[in-house]
């Protein structure tokens, strides 16, 4: 007679986010589990069906504050939790955290995990930064099981005293994991980077750095087009890659700021989100993520794996990620003028930069290859599931 399955559903408030910190996990889970998605109507949970090999299942979510809305979806929840009796809910993103862990418990879900990537609250100010900060209080709380993504955000959930249950940060940090065979900058891949390079007129002896994100005054954007303004006033030869776009619900930049990226002619924009980044890592000389906050930034550790040296700043998991002085440089947050001196530095010490960009990959294959941050996870869930 065959054994069945342990039973857990995946919660994520949009299917987006399942398929950014899940793509592939679900297939590799399924071998020992039997793994449904849950998240909001929305196309790409069909494509994770298909991909992963896993059944979906649909709840609509908001992703804001909506009470009347967050009440229907919560009654939702528990009459699926009720029907389908998983050993185990999961989830990830603030608003289906809560909603998921609330209605687990209410249905009696043995294990209640939810994974914090980062709190948002103490970005926030008023009555929005009280909610926020209960939101997080109260999924913690329903929760069995607390997953913080990294050190960083282990030590924000204590220090904000979110909640005192016992925490374990898997692996290294990172939920993700990335394929290394993926992000290599081999021969292909370098054609590919010089091409863009000829196609902006960036020519060999130039100097790109590249930012990947979002458009948003969080993001650190303001701070990097002035350092890079006064960067390419001493050395012309500069540019700056920029690959994302602006979020109408983000913190939008300042309309000077926007119309000096735009009218920077050493600024190259993508103009749009990129479904293969890759290329414009192998386009740049040096990667710069100058954000005021993050839970782990993947960019980081995909820039690393295809081998360039970072200039970050000093905040949750890129801290984790960058070993000042080894792969990269850490600079304070909100300081266009530190940012500019690393900059220049990286442009004028080309031997040094090379001397950290070989270490970025063995960097990110030690920490965050992708089969050892999925078993990490596979092995947490054998432990809890068998407590």
């Amino acid at each position: 007679m065959e054994t069945l399955k342990p039973k857990i559903i995946r919660t994520a408030t949009v299917p987006q986010s399942l398929d950014l910190f899940c793509r592939g996990l679900f297939k590799y889970l399924s071998e020992d589990y039997e793994i449904i998605a849950l998240s909001s109507p929305q196309p790409e949970l069909g494509r994770i069906e298909k991909r992963e090999g896993v059944r979906t299942i649909v709840v609509p979510m908001k992703s804001r504050i909506a009470p009347v809305s967050d009440l229907v979806s919560l009654v939702r929840l528990i009459r699926v939790f009720r029907e389908e009796e998983p050993d185990m809910v999961h989830s990830i993103t603030t608003k289906a955290g809560l909603l998921s862990m609330i209605a687990a418990k209410a249905a009696g879900v043995p294990v209640r995990v939810h994974t914090f990537t980062g709190l948002i609250f103490p970005y926030e100010k008023g009555w929005k930064r009280w909610i926020l900060r209960l939101s997080d209080k109260v999924t913690a709380a329903c929760a069995t099981h607390v997953v913080p993504e990294g050190e960083g955000v282990m030590e924000d959930l204590i220090s904000c005293r979110v909640t005192d249950k016992p925490m374990h940060v898997l692996g290294k940090g990172n939920v993700r994991g990335i394929d290394l065979d993926y992000y290599r900058c081999d021969g292909e891949m370098k054609q590919r980077g010089q091409e863009i390079r000829d196609w902006l007129g960036i020519r060999k002896k130039d100097f790109a750095f590249l930012y990947v994100g979002r458009f948003d005054r969080d993001k650190g954007i303001e701070e990097l087009i002035r350092a890079f303004y006064k960067l390419n006033n001493k050395y012309p030869d500069t540019h700056l890659l920029m690959v994302g776009e602006e979020e109408k619900r983000g913190r939008r930049l300042p309309d000077v700021v926007r119309k000096m990226m735009d009218m920077h002619p050493c600024i190259h924009q993508s103009g749009d989100w990129l479904l293969d980044v890759r290329p414009w890592y192998a386009a740049a000389d040096a990667f710069v993520h100058p954000s005021y906050r993050e839970g782990f930034p993947n960019v980081v550790i995909e820039a690393g794996a295809m081998g360039l040296a970072s200039i970050v700043t000093d905040i949750n998991g890129s801290r984790e990620i960058i070993v000042d002085g080894q792969n990269g440089v850490i600079v304070p947050s909100h300081d266009p003028k530190a940012l500019y001196k690393e900059m220049a530095s990286f442009v004028r010490d080309r031997s040094r930069l090379r001397t950290m960009a070989a270490k970025a990959r063995r960097f990110v294959s030690e920490r965050y290859e992708q089969h050892y941050v999925r078993q990490s996870l596979a092995d947490y869930y054998r432990e809890i599931l068998n407590d």
